[in-house]
Order: C-alpha cells, then sequence, then structure tokens
C-alpha cells in the first residue's frame, strides 16, 4: 500500500482501530524518511575466519564507521550471492548462512540474527529502472555480508538486506546498476560492497599463512594499479578490468569479489572522497583493501 492509500484509508477505520492504524502508518513511513547522505563502503571480507577473529582487518571494519550515523539499515552487495537476474531479500527475518566448508565447529555456530526489510526491499526495487528487480524471500545473508556486518553492529539491530549480482551482465552493467542505488543514501541505507580486489584461490600460498603481507608480484601490481585508479576517479580504467593486463587477469579469475567494487564506486558523489585502509596483501594473491567514499 503507499502512503496515499494508507491515509485515505484512516477515514474508513473506526476510532477503536486508530491507535493501531497509526503504528501500522509509522512503521511504513519511517524507516524511508530523508536522512542526512550515508557513506559507502567496500570491505574486502578476506577469510570467513575474520567473522571469530580479532585482528587489524576487523578493526579497520569497525573504525569504518565509528563516526557514521546509525543506518536505517544495510543494504550489502556480496560476492557470494550470485543469481541469473537481480534480486533483493525481502524477508522480516534473514537467516545466518554458512556457505564455506572445512573451518571450526565455532564458525558454524555463529548466528547473526539482524531483521531484514522488507520496506527498504521494495524502495530498492522502484529505485532500480535497469532492470526488473526480484523480491526474494529464501536467501538471508551469505558470509560475505554477516562476517563483516556483525563487526559493525555486533548488537544485530540495524536491518540488514542483500542484493544480488546477475553473473550474465558485464561490469558496465553492474556499475550502472549501482549508479541507481544513490537513493537510498539519503533515506538512511548504509551500502556495503563486500569482496576483495585482488582474489584468486587458486594461487593461495598456503604455506605463507603466518607471513603478513605477503604478496606475489602480480597481485601488488594490480592491487597498486587499482588504488590509483580509484584516487584519480579513473572509474572506465576500472570497469574495463579484463584490458589491464596480466596481473589484473590473475587477480581477477572471476568477477565474483570484484563487481561489488565497481557498486561502490558507482556511487561516488563529485563532491565525495575515497579513504582507503587495511591495505594489505595476504596469503599471496588476495588483498584486503577496503575503502569509504564520504563527503570531503
Amino acid at each position: 500500500m503507499n502512503r496515499k492509500a494508507f491515509l485515505q484509508s484512516l477515514a474508513l477505520v473506526p476510532l477503536t482501530g486508530f491507535t493501531m492504524k497509526l503504528k501500522e502508518l509509522d512503521s511504513l513511513i519511517q524507516p524511508l524518511a530523508a536522512t542526512e547522505q550515508m557513506p559507502v563502503l567496500f570491505l574486502g571480507h578476506g577469510s570467513p575466519m575474520n567473522a571469530i577473529e580479532e585482528n587489524e582487518f576487523v578493526k579497520g571494519w569497525r573504525n569504518a564507521v565509528q563516526h557514521v550515523p546509525k543506518p536505517s539499515a544495510i543494504l550489502v552487495i556480496s560476492a557470494h550471492w550470485e543469481t541469473r537476474g537481480t534480486f533483493v531479500t525481502a524477508m522480516e527475518a534473514p537467516r545466518t548462512i554458512h556457505d564455506f566448508g572445512g573451518f571450526p565447529r565455532e564458525l558454524f555456530e555463529v548466528q547473526y540474527p539482524a531483521p531484514g526489510s522488507p520496506a527498504f526491499a521494495a524502495e530498492t526495487k522502484k529505485v532500480i529502472t535497469k532492470t526488473e528487480v526480484g523480491l526474494d524471500y529464501k536467501w538471508g545473508l551469505d558470509h560475505g555480508a554477516w562476517s563483516v556486518v556483525k563487526h559493525l553492529y555486533p548488537a544485530a539491530d540495524v536491518p540488514v538486506f542483500q542484493m544480488s549480482l546477475d553473473y550474465n551482465q558485464a561490469p558496465q552493467y553492474h556499475y550502472e546498476l549501482g549508479r541507481e542505488l544513490s537513493a537510498l543514501r539519503k533515506k538512511g541505507v548504509l551500502i556495503v560492497g563486500s569482496g576483495n580486489m585482488v582474489h584468486n584461490l587458486r594461487m593461495v600460498a598456503w604455506d605463507k599463512m603466518n607471513e603478513p603481507e605477503f604478496g606475489y608480484d602480480w597481485a601488488l601490481e594490480a592491487n597498486a594499479k587499482m588504488k590509483s585508479y580509484i584516487t584519480s576517479n579513473d572509474h572506465a580504467s576500472l570497469i574495463k578490468y579484463t584490458s589491464q593486463g596480466r596481473a589484473f587477469d590473475l587477480s581477477i579469475p572471476t568477477p565474483d569479489h570484484y563487481l561489488p567494487l565497481l557498486y561502490t564506486l558507482a556511487l561516488q558523489g563529485e563532491q565525495e572522497k575515497v579513504s582507503l585502509f587495511n591495505d594489505k596483501a595476504i596469503m599471496g594473491s588476495i588483498t584486503m583493501t577496503s575503502l569509504k567514499i564520504d563527503r570531503a
């Protein structure tokens, strides 16, 4: 029901039901109220173990929201939800998805019981005109979402919903789709891209796990070039990542972990700055580089 129709319906409600209708009206309008423009984040999420560890990366995530107003909701574009078409989760209570294997039982026991946001899911569907957005009631929160958001808001008291990555679409499409999310920033939504700029699991140096900041030459080269493009606002080169040479080819063997970066950058306004943090390589072929977009 839209607001106009709802207000018209109040005239038909007996006085005894007026209080109940006011509460319903408040729940309909308040989450979508205008706010100061929220920042945007891209978080290099790395291993699922970061969900239960205390390290420099999770401290970096927490610091990124230290002075951010509490969001009305959080929208996560995660590397771990790829679909045919575009969907947003619209359930009241998204489940915690443990979409990984081979980790300690402690990690599988983690639950992040944040509420969902059907209202913001519907709003996202409305603001996107580039494609038809489906409302999903089965997915939940994958580890690309909950493993980072649980450090940002450990009380799980902020609604969280996700938008999927359409694996049939080209990078330019994803960038343009990201731009259409800008209206949500002015309604209290913190938009988070969750992936890794450099992410090649097949070439992980497992024997270097205890060597901090170890990165292959090609991983460091690609990461440095990506940062140069980011800080110079050269989004076109980042969109055309498949034309950037061997270092990029090795660093982005599949687009899933890279595309959330394009969604984040697409939301950068003319008067906004980009701050980099957690800028380190791990296990040779992964970088944890993260960024925050906010007003200069």
